[in-house]
């Protein structure tokens, strides 16, 4: 099944917003150059550049000089040391960054104050910062959209409960709470493609961890329910469509038809679930998510059913008349 969802994709982020990585970024110019913008996620060490050769070089892309860099720097004479980085920082380049704590000479910071480009230093080496930036840069640049409904954790499995207004899906998820799951998001959920195949979803910052329940209002699950009954975030794995029961509708009985909502290119597994009044929706989403659980791990009860009765027909199949036998055998005495 596909749903066009509203695409919504980052076009930039400021310097200013590297110091929110876990990098512990120190800026070697004041506040120079922090408002710049970034336009590419793409990280660059300009070796080849500081030594005169520019063919493909990319402008736009973060700049990450390393212990060869500086080495290469400091090999120079002032004079050709000045040139290099000068050449280097005409290209329209958003920031240095600087590994293991290490800086530039106070000549060439001058340089780079000058043409408004900002230099940061962190503590770590060239792999982590690397491989930190990369996932950071990743997250800030991924698509996202906004999912209308009711985001729980349960039994540690991310469920999105979805419905026409008014269906319940706050009722179900406040009942999922008092019974210990978690909430994550209720109403407006923040949904973001992290790398290929991952979609995280959180609440937003005005809403939080609020509920809105009709007839009684807005109530702050973390404040009436503890921080054990919240969390920040949670993949998306499962979204449970809460429709009204119909008559006239066929609804799947044996669980071998899967079905799939598309979110930013994404398949996510959808349950399309009837209800009527009466029915216990609670312990039917459980119920949902420990299947889930169950087919990560392997088991898919309805193939299993579908080998036995298999078996059964190929070991009885030329007995007409068989009746199938009873589970137990011998039923013993029931004196509890």
């Amino acid at each position: 099944m596909n749903t066009k969802y509203e695409e919504n994709i980052i076009e930039f982020i400021k310097v200013k917003q590297l110091f929110e990585s876990p990098l512990k970024f120190k800026s070697l110019i004041g506040d120079t150059g922090i408002d710049k913008k970034i336009y590419s996620k793409n990280l660059h060490r300009p070796q080849l550049a500081l030594a005169g050769f520019y063919y493909n070089f990319h402008q736009g892309e973060i700049q990450i000089f390393g212990n060869t860099e500086l080495a290469y720097l400091n090999s120079l004479t002032p004079i050709k040391k000045a040139k290099a980085l000068k050449k280097l920082l005409n290209y329209d380049i958003p920031c240095i960054i600087i590994s293991n704590s290490n800086t530039l000479d106070e000549k060439l910071l001058r340089l780079c104050k000058s043409h408004n480009v900002a230099v940061l230093s962190s503590p770590y080496n060239l792999s982590k910062i690397f491989f930190v930036l990369s996932d950071f840069l990743d997250d800030l640049f991924a698509c996202h959209t906004i999912l209308h409904g009711s985001f729980v954790d349960v039994f540690g499995v991310g469920v999105l409960f979805q419905g026409r207004s008014q269906i319940g899906k706050s009722e179900i998820a406040l009942d999922l709470v008092e019974r210990g799951h978690r909430l994550i998001a209720d109403d407006a959920v923040l949904v973001t493609k992290k790398r290929e195949s991952i979609l995280m979803g959180t609440g937003t910052k005005v809403v939080k961890h609020n509920l809105e329940l009709r007839g009684v209002g807005f109530i702050d699950i973390r404040q009436m329910f503890g921080i054990r009954a919240v969390r920040l975030q949670k993949r998306l794995e499962i979204i449970v469509e809460l429709v009204d029961w119909n008559d006239n509708e066929e609804y799947t009985r044996t669980g071998f038809d899967h079905f799939y909502e598309n979110i930013l290119d994404i398949e996510i597994q959808k349950v399309i679930l009837p209800i009527y009044p009466g029915k216990n929706i609670t312990v039917i989403a459980e119920v949902i998510a420990l299947n889930y659980l169950l087919r990560t791990y392997g088991f898919d009860s309805p193939t299993e059913l579908a080998k036995n009765q298999a078996e059964f027909i190929r070991k009885f199949k030329d007995y007409k008349g068989y009746i199938d036998k009873r589970y137990i055998t011998y039923f013993q005495g029931d004196r509890e």
